[in-house]
C-alpha cells in the first residue's frame, strides 16, 4: 500500500528542503591581523567548517576591524550583525565580574594551571556566565601570561613602590598596583611604547609577544618573568543565533572549535617563547627569574586583592582556581 502524501505534508517537506538549501552564514569579526594566532585561528575555523559542512555553513572572516572595531563589536553581536567574536576577557566586565578571576595577580602558577582551570567545571561554567545578556562563550583562546617590565629590577613586591604602571581599564589591576604602593595610568595599548619612552609611566605588564612586537624591551631595561596574570580572549557567539543552529550541525561546529582552540593556544605559547628568546638575545633588557621564595612573597602580597574582589567574582571560583596549581596553596 502506497503512503498517502497529504498537501500539508508536502508543504512541510518542501519547507524543510528550502531551509536546508540555505547555508548558515557566520560572520567572524576580530581586531587583529591575520598572521597572529587569533587571526590564523579564525581562518582555520573557516577552512575546517567549509571542508566538513559544505553547503551547510559558510564563514566570512573580517580581520583588522574591517567589519566592527573594539568599541562596537559587542553591540553588533547583540544585534546579530556579527555572529562570532574573540574579544579579550577584560571587554566583558560590563556583563560579568566573574571573569576578573583571570586578572587576579599571582593566583595561577603558570599557563598550564590556567588551562586546567578553563577545562574544569568552574572554568566551563564561566563560558555561560553571560547568557542572560545574549552572549554564549564557546572557548578560551590564549594570548599569554603577563610579565612585569620596569625601569628598575622588580624582585620583591616592595621594589614596585613609587613607580607608575600602564594598565588596561580594570579595577583589579588598579588594586593590584595600589597594593604595591605604585600608581597606575590607563593608556591605550598603541600608545604604551611612547608613554614608556617618555617616562610618563615607568612600567607595564604584557605577554612576551606584546613586549617584543611593540619594542617595549628597548625602553624597559628590566623584565620580571612574573607570569602573574593571563591575557586571554573568549570566543563568543550571539546566544539566539547559536542555539538556533540545528543540533547536529552545532555539535560538529563545537568539535571544530575544540580543534582550532588547541592550535590557537599552541601557536600563542610558541610565539611567546620565541619572542622571549628574541628579547634575551637583543640584550636590551635583563630578564629576572623569580625564585620560589620570591614568587611566594609576591603571592602573599597580592592576597588582599583576591579578598577585595571575592564578593563579585565568587569565593567558589577563586577556590577552584587555586586548586589547579600543582602545589595547592590555600
Amino acid at each position: 500500500m502506497k503512503p498517502i502524501i497529504t498537501l500539508a505534508g508536502l508543504v512541510l517537506a518542501m519547507a524543510a528542503t528550502a531551509v536546508q538549501a540555505e547555508p548558515i552564514v557566520i560572520k567572524f569579526s576580530h581586531v587583529v591581523a591575520e598572521d597572529t594566532p587569533k587571526g590564523k585561528g579564525a581562518l582555520l575555523f573557516k577552512q575546517l567548517v567549509e571542508q566538513r559542512l559544505p553547503g551547510q555553513v559558510t564563514v566570512e572572516v573580517y580581520p583588522n576591524s574591517t567589519l566592527f572595531g573594539d568599541a562596537n563589536e559587542l553591540e553588533a553581536l547583540a544585534k546579530n550583525e556579527v555572529q562570532m567574536l574573540a574579544p579579550s576577557l577584560a571587554k566583558f566586565e560590563q556583563y560579568t565580574k566573574q571573569l576578573q578571576v583571570f586578572d587576579l595577580p599571582f593566583l595561577f602558577d603558570d599557563l598550564a594551571s590556567v588551562d586546567r582551570f578553563q577545562k574544569r567545571a568552574k572554568g566551563r561554567q564561566l563560558l555561560l556566565s553571560m547568557e542572560k545578556q545574549g552572549i554564549t562563550g564557546l572557548a578560551y583562546w590564549h594570548n599569554g601570561m603577563k610579565q612585569l617590565s620596569a625601569t628598575k629590577p622588580l624582585r620583591m613586591p616592595s621594589d614596585a613602590n613609587g613607580l607608575s604602571f600602564r594598565i588596561q581599564p580594570s579595577g583589579v589591576l588598579e588594586s593590584q598596583f595600589a597594593q604595591l604602593g605604585a600608581s597606575t595610568k590607563k593608556i591605550a595599548f598603541a600608545e604604551t611604547f611612547d608613554a614608556l619612552q617618555t617616562g610618563t609611566v615607568q612600567g607595564a605588564e604584557n605577554p612576551w609577544s606584546n613586549i617584543y612586537s611593540k619594542k617595549m624591551h628597548t625602553v624597559q631595561p628590566y623584565i620580571t618573568e612574573s607570569n602573574h596574570g593571563v591575557l586571554d580572549y573568549m570566543l563568543v557567539s550571539n546566544s539566539t543565533f547559536w542555539f538556533a543552529i540545528p543540533h547536529q550541525i552545532r555539535t560538529q561546529l563545537e568539535g571544530i572549535i575544540e580543534e582550532v582552540t588547541y592550535e590557537v593556544n599552541r601557536a600563542a605559547e610558541a610565539a611567546n617563547q620565541a619572542d622571549r628568546d628574541r628579547i634575551r638575545k637583543a640584550g636590551t633588557s635583563e630578564i629576572i627569574e623569580l625564585t620560589a621564595e620570591q614568587r611566594e612573597a609576591w603571592r602573599e602580597a597580592m592576597r588582599p586583592v583576591w579578598q577585595e574582589f571575592e564578593p563579585v567574582i565568587g569565593a567558589d571560583i577563586i577556590k577552584a582556581a587555586q586548586t589547579v596549581n600543582r602545589k595547592q596553596r590555600q
